[in-house]
Parts: C-alpha cells; sequence; structure tokens
C-alpha cells in the first residue's frame, strides 16, 4: 500500500507548523511498512483518541478509529482488545489526558501488559484550552492560570511506566519523524503492552523546540541496552521534564522485555467470543420472563 491511502478528505485545523504533523506522518509511515510487510492487516488496525489537540489524529488517519472521552483512552483500548484479540489497537492521547484524568488508567495498563500501543502526545501544557500546566510541565512554567509559575515537581512518565511494570518503555520526538517512525513500528510489533511518550512541542503556547534541538540524544547511539532494567533506570531519571541547560533529554527505547500478554492468559479470550456457533433457543429464553 501507499501512504496516501491513509489520507481523509478532513481538512487540518492543526496550527500551521503544529509538531503534530510529525506524528501522524509517522504513525501512518509505519502502518504503510508493517502492512507491505504483512506483519499486520490494515483491516484490524483501530486506533482509539482522547480530547485535546491530540485526538484530531483521528479525523486524519484512514483506519477504523473510536474517539474516546478525555482520560479514558485505556480502558477503551483494553475493551476493544479484548472483545477482539486478533485487532491491532494503537492509542492516541495527550499529556493531560494521560497523566491527569488517566492517571490510573496507565498505571494499570502497564502492570496487565495488555497487547496494545499508547501514543502519548506530551507538549507539557493543555493546548487546546490554551495552555494550562499539565502534570508533566516544568516547574517555573507561566501561564493565565499559573502567573507566578508553577510550583511542583513535574511527573516523569518514563520513570513511572518501569515502576508499574511496562514491558516496552520509549519516548520519541516529533520533530524527528524517522527516528520516530521505528520506535512505532518496534511498539506495534511488541506482544504487550507498549508505551511510546513523544515530546511534541506546543509552537503556540509552550514552544521548546530549541532546547530540544540542542539537547536531545538517541539511546541506540549511546550504546544503551533496552533488556537492562536498572540502565534503564537510570536513564529514564537523566531528564526530569524541566528545561536546565546542563540537561540531557535521551529519546528511543529505554526498556524491552517479554511476559505473557493480559489476553493470552486467559483461555476464554484465546478465541474471541463471537466466533464461536451458539444454538440459542429464544422462545425458551423469552418464555423464562413471562
Amino acid at each position: 500500500m501507499k501512504i496516501q491511502e491513509l489520507n481523509t478528505k478532513v481538512k487540518n485545523t492543526w496550527c500551521p507548523g503544529c509538531t503534530n504533523n510529525g506524528i501522524l506522518f509517522a504513525t501512518k509511515q509505519a502502518i504503510v511498512n508493517l502492512v507491505n510487510k504483512k506483519k499486520i492487516k490494515l483491516k484490524n488496525i483501530v486506533d482509539v483518541t482522547g480530547i485535546g489537540c491530540h485526538a484530531k489524529i483521528y479525523d486524519y488517519l484512514n483506519v477504523n478509529g473510536f474517539y474516546s472521552i478525555h482520560g479514558r483512552v485505556l480502558p477503551t483500548m483494553l475493551g476493544i482488545k479484548v472483545g477482539n484479540p486478533s485487532l491491532t489497537v494503537i492509542g492516541f492521547s495527550g499529556d493531560g489526558d494521560t497523566y491527569a484524568e488517566g492517571i490510573a488508567h496507565f498505571v494499570h495498563a502497564c502492570r496487565y501488559n495488555t497487547d496494545m500501543t499508547m501514543i502519548v502526545h506530551n507538549n507539557q501544557v493543555f493546548a487546546l484550552t490554551t495552555g494550562q500546566a499539565t502534570p508533566t510541565t516544568e516547574i517555573g512554567f507561566k501561564d493565565g492560570s499559573t502567573p507566578l509559575g508553577t510550583k511542583e515537581k513535574p511527573l516523569n512518565p518514563i520513570v513511572l511506566a518501569l515502576a508499574s511494570g511496562a514491558t516496552f518503555v520509549a519516548r520519541g520526538y516529533a520533530q524527528d519523524s524517522v527516528h520516530l517512525t521505528t520506535l512505532i513500528e518496534q511498539g506495534i510489533l511488541h506482544k504487550g503492552f507498549a508505551f511510546i511518550d513523544i515530546l511534541q512541542p506546543c509552537i503556540t503556547y509552550h514552544n521548546t523546540i530549541p532546547y530540544f534541538t540542542k539537547q536531545i540524544y538517541k539511546l541506540n547511539k549511546n550504546n544503551h541496552d533496552p533488556s537492562n532494567f536498572e540502565k534503564a533506570w537510570i536513564k529514564a531519571k537523566e531528564w526530569d521534564y524541566c528545561f536546565k541547560n546542563n540537561s540531557k533529554v535521551p529519546i528511543g527505547i529505554f526498556y524491552k522485555m517479554k511476559r505473557p500478554a493480559f489476553e493470552a492468559q486467559w483461555p476464554q479470550l484465546k478465541k474471541p467470543w463471537y466466533t464461536i456457533k451458539r444454538k440459542i433457543d429464544w422462545k425458551k429464553i423469552a418464555d423464562g420472563f413471562r
């Protein structure tokens, strides 16, 4: 297939130059690559989105989809996967979506290890509602809702994912679509819960591109071993989501390991319920209500 087949007729209303476009392109390219390699089937892909700027990707990606509500992307993904384990379920969510309203779902998704891929558009602000602070906003960030600057230490999603038991933990950068495409491909192919936190600067309310351009480096070029949990933990804590001049920001796969997926451990899920032929005596059932 060609990447153009994933286009839709919906007008793109992201801000001109929005870095979400980099995530959209990388996702399309990853899907095309995997479909052409016969690793996945296009008809089996389902994307789930939340509420926020990220969620418009639902309109721009020509695959099966479910437009969820704020903070509920992960339980929706879980329901779809359990309902039909043969589907390739990919979730898109924002940092506010995932780490504020959806924080409990995120922790348990890591713990359950359901075979699905979670992609977080992390711009460190609530961009759709004009730039309020989220759980990953850096100390000192000033906005209309925090005129004195945020005082709370930001959450580190990579550390949280590792501590919660995720079997695939990665960080990407929206401005590096080639590297991001590779991460998304590997995340989709991973048999378990794959989590990718994508640094996605909001050029309108939180333009962090100049900082990331100088501070980002790739883990695979630094001889990082993603099978080593202790090393992954050290690398995860290398950057605390604040913007200090002496901080380096690693991107790539922090940790990857094999563990039985949630749905693989339940015999009743090995064969989708709707494929089992049953003879139902509807008259007998109806008579029971008389």
